[in-house]
């Protein structure tokens, strides 16, 4: 309990993550008496002084339900009429609900896009920073009316791991229709047990969360467990709880031990870090040599020289992976050259550059400044 407070009484910026279960009753359609239920508990937040951003899933759900299909879609094109169709009444549903105790609402659907582009970041960061000093509620869902499979993020647990680092969040809330992380799968193995409290990124939860979501969404307890891992980089703490608890967001707020807390252990990253480090999707790698991946691991500047292969097709500025041989990812970052001079430099020394391509950007491929190294 003590963990859970402390967390609690920390954290004055709170996003949670609720799961399409929850919202549509299990595929059934917008379940108002629960969104009634969360957004009281939500007004019991900003009582204590709290910001919430609320991520919602339920629009593909409830856009099924509203057409009169018999189950989820597969082809993009449904799936996209799905969540255009269900997504109004996702909406409807929170913002009369909300309007009972005077809180106000906005929505905000989100892309890849608009998290990869580094001036379309930092308005989206305003925009809800804004918001949230306006005692405004923001209602976040992936924009799945336009995204394609090669440009969406995928699912909302890592959607609410994404917007807990863009606005700096203190503690990322996932709501589900779990307990927490067990051990083992509870539904088969009656030797689990819930883990009360552990360390995010801690390898070992990944290897107990393991399977789909439901047949309504689309995570599982895995993209739980990941999306803590990648809210830890701004240094905020995850807790994994069942949605289906009574008052369950008031009686974590009070220090009561529910579900899975995975608090933050490792020094938060900086904002430009953790905007290179959460690139969902990468236009190129580069194969790099054993000489790099002891530079760039000892702080180090990426350079020419130490690059084996580039492969992809990537502009100046954007974000590319360093990997080993066997395509380990050892680092990413912004890369100083197009892919096409990047494949004409590789392997070639510093004063080379001029030479081969008649000009010279930078010394460095990526520079350490603009570099973020992964965890051995």
């Amino acid at each position: 309990m003590e963990e859970n407070l402390k967390v609690w009484q920390d954290a004055k910026r709170i996003v949670v993550k609720v799961g399409s279960s929850l919202v549509t009753d299990e595929g059934r359609g917008v379940d108002r008496a629960a969104i009634d239920r969360w957004t009281k508990q939500i007004s019991e937040l900003q009582k204590l002084g709290k910001q919430v951003i609320w991520v919602s899933s339920g629009a593909v759900a409830e856009g099924v339900v509203r057409l009169g299909w018999s189950k989820r879609p597969k082809k993009m094109h449904e799936l996209q009429a799905a969540a255009a169709v269900g997504q109004m009444g996702i909406i409807e549903a929170y913002e009369k609900s909300f309007e009972i105790y005077g809180i106000k609402t906005a929505q905000i659907l989100l892309t890849h896009a608009d998290l990869a582009d580094r001036e379309r970041y930092l308005n989206a960061r305003q925009t809800l920073v804004t918001l949230l000093d306006l005692g405004v509620v923001p209602i976040i869902n992936e924009n799945d009316t336009v995204v394609t499979n090669e440009i969406k993020v995928g699912d909302n647990d890592t959607l609410g791991a994404l917007v807990t680092n863009l606005v700096e969040a203190d503690l990322l809330v996932i709501l589900t229709d779990q307990l927490g992380l067990f051990t083992a799968d509870p539904r088969s193995n009656a030797d689990a047990r819930l883990v009360q409290v552990g360390r995010a990124g801690d390898k070992k939860y990944e290897e107990m969360a393991g399977g789909a979501g439901s047949s309504i969404g689309k995570g599982g307890m895995l993209t739980k467990i990941l999306a803590a891992k990648r809210a830890a980089r701004s240094g905020a703490s995850t807790i994994i709880a069942s949605g289906r608890i009574e008052d369950v967001l008031v009686k974590l707020a009070h220090g009561e031990s529910i579900g899975t807390l995975l608090y933050a252990e490792s020094r938060p990253m900086s904002a430009r870090s953790q905007w290179i480090a959460d690139h969902l999707q990468l236009k190129g790698k580069c194969v790099i040599d054993e000489g790099a991946i002891h530079a760039v691991r000892a702080g180090k500047s990426l350079l020419p020289v130490g690059v084996k292969a580039v492969e992809g097709d990537f502009l100046r500025g954007e974000v590319v992976a360093c990997v080993d041989k066997d395509g380990k990812e050892i680092c990413r970052g912004l890369i100083n050259y197009g892919s096409a001079e990047a494949k004409r430099i590789m392997g070639h020394h510093t004063d080379e550059i001029l030479d081969e391509l008649g000009y010279i950007e930078q010394r460095e491929l990526i520079h350490q400044d603009n570099m973020v190294v992964a965890s051995v």
